[in-house]
Parts: C-alpha cells; sequence; structure tokens
C-alpha cells in the first residue's frame, strides 16, 4: 500500500517546486529511487491501459484544471523514450487526479489539500475499492449458491514449508 499517495507526493511536491520534468527524472534517477506512478508490465502509449484514458479525459473535462496532471504527463512523455512501458499507470494517473480535484474544487486549502495527502487519504480509496470488491466476489458468491473461494491448503502449506526450507517463515 501507499503507491497511490507516494505518486501523489513526488509529483505534486516536484511540480510546486518549480523543478522541470527533464530535471525530476534526472534527481529521481540520480538518487536512485523510482518515480511512483510511472511504468507498466505490459501496457504502454501504443497499447494504453483504458482507465487510465478514461481518467484523464474526465479529469480534462471537468476539472477546473490539471497542472499535476500536465506534469506527470509530461514526465510520461521523457520516460517513454527510454522504454515504451514507463507510462503513467493507473494509480499515477488516480493520484495526480485526486491532487488537482482537491486543488482546484474550491473546497479545500491549499493546507488543507496537503494534509489529506500526508495523512495518506488515497491508501484509505485504495482499500475501500479492494473492499467493495471484495464484497462482490462475496455476492457473486452467493448468487452462484457457492462458499466463499479459499485457495487449497495443500498448496498455502505447500509455499509454507517451501519457505521455511530456504530459511523463511
Amino acid at each position: 500500500g501507499g503507491a497511490l499517495d507516494d505518486a501523489a507526493r513526488m509529483f505534486a511536491h516536484a511540480l510546486d517546486s518549480g523543478v522541470s520534468p527533464k530535471d525530476f527524472i534526472d534527481k529521481m534517477k540520480k538518487t536512485n529511487q523510482l518515480i511512483m506512478g510511472i511504468g507498466h508490465r505490459i501496457k504502454s502509449l501504443a497499447n494504453p491501459d483504458q482507465r487510465v484514458v478514461i481518467i484523464k479525459e474526465y479529469a480534462k473535462q471537468h476539472f477546473k484544471n490539471t497542472p499535476v496532471l500536465d506534469f506527470a504527463l509530461e514526465v510520461e512523455q521523457l520516460t517513454t523514450r527510454k522504454r515504451a512501458n514507463l507510462i503513467l499507470n493507473v494509480d499515477g494517473c488516480i493520484a495526480v487526479c485526486f491532487v488537482d480535484m482537491i486543488r482546484s474544487c474550491g473546497a479545500f486549502s491549499r493546507e488543507e489539500c496537503d494534509d489529506l495527502m500526508d495523512f495518506g487519504c488515497l491508501n484509505g480509496l485504495f482499500v475501500l475499492g479492494r473492499s467493495m470488491g471484495f464484497i462482490g466476489h462475496y455476492l457473486d458468491q452467493l448468487r452462484l449458491k457457492q462458499p466463499l473461494y479459499r485457495h487449497p491448503w495443500d498448496d498455502i502449506t505447500y509455499i509454507q514449508e517451501m519457505a521455511a526450507a530456504n530459511g523463511g517463515a
């Protein structure tokens, strides 16, 4: 957990500090840090994640302005020159759009926006989404008149035994 909060803080801080996207990338590279919210195993500019496309379009249409999203997209333009899959991923897109939304909606002062990011509220939204997914899974199992799926204990025990044999657990 925390990737959303980290991406929100990283991009917002970079934009607020006045650093260019290139200098931001260079600093992250020099300090050997990952840019949270950038990169995907499968998706690329040529094969975009449709969730990201939808979120970006929504933000552009409905938010007063999107400076953090715009900054992240400039970073993406530079990172994808190195490797096609170093795109703004769905976590990064949600994070930067959240910052733009709370900063531009007029309901919060800048200090309150910063506090919301510091409190880790995006991680809370992540947990909420996972909770809804679990509830949906549970209700689907009820609809199918099946018990809640549980992974076979033999597999779990086997994994635990492997870990113990390799000096873990």
